[in-house]
């Protein structure tokens, strides 16, 4: 599994992954609630994405950001938990260094592409919030699809630099992962000290995935509530914040979980519950983003329902 380079560093071909618990008894408990998850997530999110493409009241460029969230939100599970689930009912768990690798690519790529779709996501609740005159001018199916675009561009350059300076780095003394999947502090772990390294990755990951998206939400939000005070009528005040309130608690369980997963950077977290943390970052948003959307969206509920109607009509016939 290894083969010694050097006094200080090893060449590795696969990385063992120990996995969310070490006990064999308990291995079929979770692989069993992960996969009722993982199909809650599939089925979750393909409900809104067909509901947003069937209904012609919601071709709006709110629910085609919505869409490509949920599209989103898919992907990134699909990154990490097929391969946890293999590995719960495997002896071997281990998985190939090109695999880490590209595990891990994807992995930050659909983060921070979830993270500046959030960010634009404010910004059109801004615009038509406190712009409602001018929005459909700016907000054209080609600027909606320019900035989808973006996302996934810049997500890609981030992520080609993050995975490059983790993986160019050597590794000393182990192969083995703590974790479930490729982690970055985990792999961090495994480096050859290179403290300088280190930071700029910090610096890369927590600046330019969470901080600055959070800046444009946060500053958006300023905006809409500025906006929101100036108007008079109560109904006015309750229908701009309605319009607002999904995104809201999207972004709140999204961001909540992500910067207690990236305080592992400043603070010592035992192995259990980083685990535990990263499970709530990654799993949590992509299961709960359908019920928030379709529970408090009168619209989607709609939408939602002609579909099972149409189902149930269609296995009846």
């Amino acid at each position: 599994m290894e083969e010694i380079k050097n006094e200080s560093s090893i060449t590795i071909t696969e990385f063992v992954l120990l996995g969310i618990s070490h006990r064999d008894d308990v291995q079929g408990v979770l692989f069993m609630v992960f996969l009722i998850i993982y199909l809650f997530i599939l089925t979750g999110n393909t409900l809104v994405f067909v509901a947003t493409v069937s209904s012609r009241a919601l071709h709006t460029p709110m629910y085609y950001f919505l869409r490509h969230l949920s599209i989103l939100d898919v992907c990134y599970t699909s990154v990490t938990l097929p391969h946890m689930l293999v590995n719960l009912m495997s002896e071997r768990k281990t998985i190939t260094f090109l695999g880490c690798a590209t595990q891990l690519f994807f992995y930050i790529l659909l983060g921070a592409a979830v993270c500046y779709l959030l960010a634009i996501m404010a910004c059109d609740r801004y615009l038509a919030i406190c712009h409602p005159l001018h929005y459909m001018r700016f907000m054209t199916r080609k600027v909606c699809l320019f900035l989808v675009s973006g996302c996934w561009v810049t997500g890609f350059f981030i992520s080609i630099v993050k995975t490059w300076l983790i993986f160019s780095l050597p590794f000393c003394g182990s192969d083995i992962i703590n974790h479930f999947f490729c982690d970055i502090s985990q792999l961090m772990r495994l480096h050859c000290p290179s403290p300088y390294i280190n930071n700029v990755e910090r610096i890369i990951i927590v600046f330019l995935i969470l901080i600055t998206p959070f800046i444009l939400i946060l500053v958006s939000y300023l905006l809409i509530i500025a906006a929101i005070l100036k108007i008079t009528m109560e109904s006015g005040r309750q229908k701009a914040l309605s319009t607002c309130s999904s995104h809201l608690l999207s972004v709140g369980l999204f961001y909540g979980t992500a910067m207690i997963t990236h305080l592992r950077f400043s603070l010592s977290y035992s192995d259990p519950i980083e685990k535990l943390v990263s499970l709530t970052y990654t799993v949590a948003p992509a299961m709960l983003n359908p019920v928030i959307y379709s529970l408090r969206n009168k619209q989607v509920k709609e939408a939602l329902r002609n579909i099972l109607v149409k189902g149930r009509n269609f296995v009846g016939t």
